[in-house]
């Protein structure tokens, strides 16, 4: 009865070996922990949603408009919600000139931090570029124009200022105008958006500037008539303070090749002076 119960209670040491060695290994085929894939499958979510485009908004309004460059157009469509820098770098590929030397000029000179629809650029309006191409501006550095020289020529013969020669003495003599445009020492603005008032020509008459820049055309208005003149066949743009006051230059545009082809203004502000040469020279 003894050995038949001890039979019973006795394990067999082969049992107890392979089941040490199936204990050992089964933490070994054990899977990896959903955790660590989860985490994989996160991150490659995040990627995939950070190299997806971003949405377009939906007042991104697309507006097509005309930019005038040399006489030349050019289609353009882009947001409204572009900055005047955006459109620089937009045109500078077809246009040729970097964006660092263009100015845009709509209803006066924009400024690179502005919005198009917040100067009021809307479908079908026209927007001139002014600028000169990389090419052309080594070139004037390296070798004056021919206006340039002549005017270097005219300051070494005649040295006295215009503004005490005789035939300019016959208009500042009858004083400020009236309704003179406020002129600002030690400044330079843009030009306004309305035409430039308040000035007087040779004869001493009221003389008002407007620039149609989609005309490529400066109109010179008097009492009596008004003037048309193409931008592009103004050859210069001279222009002296007036002594007494700086804040008021005398312009001369130059039409012809000699001082007798010049269209004299009187107190032109001082501060729209580089505006308007910038505008003539550059269309």
């Amino acid at each position: 009865m003894d050995a038949s119960s001890s039979d019973k209670t006795e394990t067999n040491p082969k049992d107890v070996e392979n089941s040490t060695k199936t204990a050992e290994i089964t933490p070994a085929t054990t899977e990896p922990t959903p955790v660590e894939s989860t985490t994989t499958e996160n991150k490659a979510s995040t990627e995939k949603s950070n190299s997806e485009p971003v949405e377009k908004k939906e007042d991104d309004k697309i507006i097509a408009f005309t930019v005038i460059y040399s006489k030349e157009k050019f289609d353009v469509k882009i947001s409204e919600n572009s900055t005047v820098l955006q459109l620089k770098t937009y045109l500078e590929p077809i246009i040729g000139v970097p964006q660092g030397l263009q100015k845009i000029m709509f209803k006066g000179l924009a400024k690179n931090d502005q919005t198009l629809k917040s100067l009021g650029i809307t479908n079908n309006t026209k927007v001139m570029v002014v600028g000169s191409k990389l090419n052309d501006v080594l070139n004037l550095a390296t070798v004056p124009s021919a206006e340039e020289q002549q005017a270097l020529q005219e300051v070494k013969v005649n040295k006295e200022p215009w503004c005490r020669q005789k035939m300019h003495r016959t208009v500042l003599d009858k004083g400020l105008p009236e309704d003179v445009m406020p002129g600002i020492l030690n400044t330079k603005e843009p030009l306004p958006p309305c035409p430039l008032s308040g000035m007087l020509n040779k004869a001493g008459g009221k003389l008002r500037i407007t620039f149609r820049l989609e005309l490529d055309e400066l109109w010179l208005g008097t009492k009596e008539r008004t003037e048309k003149i193409r931008m592009s066949s103004i050859k210069s743009v001279l222009s002296e303070p007036i002594e007494g006051l700086e804040q008021y230059h005398i312009m001369a545009l130059q039409l012809g090749t000699t001082e007798a082809s010049r269209y004299w203004i009187y107190y032109v502000p001082a501060q729209y002076v580089d505006s308007i040469k910038h505008i003539i020279l550059d269309s």
